[in-house]
């Protein structure tokens, strides 16, 4: 089940490949990230140079969303968070020392003012599930994730830190020679709503990101790290909740059986099932119980607000 989960967030089920603007990207979710913690105070500066990948722009947004989580976790008063885009240009005799192929790069840098970390632990910080004894507690597969992505992408990922100083993640990304795409995300219209959502996942670092998502649309979200937690809040608050967005995959209580007894609590319950992976069987066999929506990891933001709308405002199929 560990395997599934780390290949689950590791590649995201399928990609979907296309130009992308990576400036665009990085300023636009740089703003959103800053929108929603006003304890941070968010820096950032765009090259001057156009900056264009190809690879699956939800994967891209997910490692920005959990660094940029991450470095909030690192910094639980409040500070300074600075993002950076640069073209780095790697020469033969740079890649012979590094883990590059000599060409032109989109470099990515995020850096916060936090706990920092000694080299040990930058030894081990993209293992899953590792834990900081800085920050109190674990990363999930937030950073393995992250590792993952950047990988499938021909990328590479550094980290720089200092204890007491604060922590640089540098991303490298093989520049794209093609034309930019039209931006068709940008066109994507973002539904927004007041409603109540029960967000329930066993991974902390997708729950942060994933309710900062749903928080910026406007919902309240109530969070939930596993089905029997899920279940107590529902049994407590059913009459509050609007929405269960339902992750499939969870260690001892999985998402099958916990929808089934949501659905004991309250017949007429409205839920999104949510998985690493694309729709398949499992997913199939639960959603025949009676879920009529189905929401891939990492969520984009544009497809994740109309996915909700749709379901808040469908009747249940039988």
């Amino acid at each position: 089940e560990l395997t599934r989960q780390l290949l689950g967030f590791a590649r995201g089920g399928k990609y979907v490949i296309g130009s992308i603007d990576i400036n665009k990207l990085v300023a636009e979710s740089a703003e959103m990230f800053g929108e929603t913690k006003k304890e941070i105070t968010v820096h950032a500066r765009m090259s001057e140079d156009t900056l264009t990948i190809e690879g699956d722009r939800t994967q891209i947004e997910q490692v920005l969303l959990n660094l940029y989580v991450n470095a909030w976790q690192a910094m639980p008063g409040g500070g300074e968070l600075s993002v950076e885009t640069n073209s780095v240009v790697i020469e033969q005799s740079e890649a012979k020392i590094h883990e590059f192929e000599p060409g032109r790069y989109a470099r990515i840098s995020v850096s916060d003012k936090g706990v920092g970390m000694d080299q040990k632990t930058q030894a081990r910080i993209f293992e899953p599930f590792f834990t900081t004894k800085e920050m109190g507690r674990g990363t999930g597969l937030g950073l393995a994730s992250v590792y993952g992505i950047v990988k499938n992408h021909n990328g590479v990922i550094e980290v720089e830190s200092e204890p007491g100083k604060g922590s640089s993640f540098h991303i490298y990304f093989p520049t794209s020679e093609k034309a930019l795409e039209k931006d068709k995300e940008g066109k994507k219209k973002i539904m927004r709503g007041t409603e109540s959502i029960l967000l329930i996942d066993d991974e902390e670092i997708i729950l942060d990101v994933a309710s900062e998502l749903l928080a910026t649309l406007g919902y309240t979200v109530i969070k939930a790290k596993s089905g029997k937690e899920a279940v107590d809040i529902y049994r407590r608050k059913s009459g509050e909740i609007d929405l269960a967005i339902l992750d499939m995959i969870m260690p001892k209580m999985g998402g099958g059986k916990t929808y089934d007894l949501l659905k004991g609590i309250n017949p007429g319950i409205k839920c999104i099932l949510s998985s690493g992976y694309s729709i398949d069987k499992d997913a199939k066999e639960i959603m025949a119980r009676g879920i009529t929506t189905f929401m891939q990891k990492p969520f984009d933001i544009a497809v994740l607000s109309q996915k909700i709308t749709d379901a808040l405002a469908g009747s249940k199929k039988k």
